[in-house]
């Protein structure tokens, strides 16, 4: 039998990812100092954070004999578009679990179009079954479920995020300070939270003195809150208390982009050459500017914004 594909191989990430001064007087004027980790040219198919939470998954279920991913996502999930183009390149099926069933008689978006075109098959559930299904996981029962309808096969969560992903979140910061040595007090890392993986791994890895502010994308998500610290337990067995999740930028809630946000992020096009993304980091990008100067980025903070992902083909 051959050994098992290396991810890293497979798929080539470009890694360190780029680090990128950002010069804007709005912030200037403020005393804030702004740096972008360019994530989203980790890779063109599995950007930015769904390359760092992902890898470690992959080499997983590769090491122990599994033949299918399988996950779950929403119409435009960059997960489920990034777990398909891993698969593809790693020899994995993939199953996506689509939440919505009214989507199954619908054309396909340019999302999960793409995913098909990796191979993966997609299953469109009503939101009370995938809910439910979510919420069992952790159960011997709802994965033999899963399995007696696909096979044996490596589950992952809504956005990917369990431990193994969150602790390959913090690859960012070993790249960061590699890039910045002084990185401590006065720095402030920040990324857009979905599902809180990547701002636990980030906080987990962050230098004494040095804070992690995640910006939820989702309406009335406190409860990513909790999701973090239960990652910090469960990972690295202790809490953190550098970090905090900003709650007012969502926004309008998940995928929901008010005209004002989109200028915004038309505006740091125009003057930065960076095509904003705009469900998650136009959002975290929109925060730092409102909050810069003030208690939370005050004068003298220096702020590097993670860009997780690339701006959609399709607005």
């Amino acid at each position: 039998m051959s050994p098992p594909v290396d991810p890293a191989v497979a798929l080539a990430p470009r890694l360190p990812s780029p680090l990128q001064r950002v010069h804007d007087e709005r912030l200037a004027r403020r005393g804030v100092e702004l740096w972008l980790k360019r994530d989203d040219l980790v890779h063109p198919a599995v950007p930015g954070n769904k390359w760092r939470k992902l890898a470690p998954n992959l080499k997983a279920a590769l090491d122990q004999g599994h033949a299918r991913l399988l996950t779950f996502g929403g119409a435009y999930s960059n997960h489920i578009r990034a777990v398909a183009a891993a698969g593809a390149a790693v020899g994995l099926g993939t199953v996506g679990v689509v939440r919505g069933d009214e989507l199954a008689r619908a054309e396909r978006n340019w999302s999960l179009a793409r995913a098909e075109g990796y191979g993966m098959e997609l299953a469109f559930w009503d939101r009370a079954r995938f809910r439910e299904t979510l919420r069992g996981l952790a159960e011997p029962e709802t994965v033999r479920g899963l399995e007696e309808r696909w096979g044996r096969c490596y589950v992952l969560p809504e956005g990917g995020t369990n431990v193994a992903a969150a602790r390959g979140a913090t690859e960012i910061v070993s790249e960061l300070v590699a890039d910045l040595p002084d990185l401590g007090p006065g720095d402030v890392v920040c990324c857009a939270v979905g599902t809180g993986g990547t701002l636990a791994g980030i906080a987990a890895a962050l230098p004494e003195g040095a804070r992690a502010l995640g910006v939820a994308v989702v309406k009335g998500a406190r409860y990513l809150d909790g999701e973090v610290a239960s990652l910090h337990e469960r990972g690295w067995g202790r809490t953190f208390a550098n970090w905090r999740i900003d709650h007012d930028h969502h926004g309008g809630g998940y995928g929901r982009v008010p005209a004002e946000l989109a200028a915004f992020a038309e505006d740091f096009q125009a003057l930065h050459g960076l095509a904003v993304e705009r469900r998650y980091v136009a959002k975290m990008l929109r925060c730092v500017y409102d909050l810069a100067g003030g208690e939370r980025l005050p004068p003298g903070s220096r702020v590097t914004a993670v860009i997780t992902g690339p701006a959609d083909p399709v607005q």
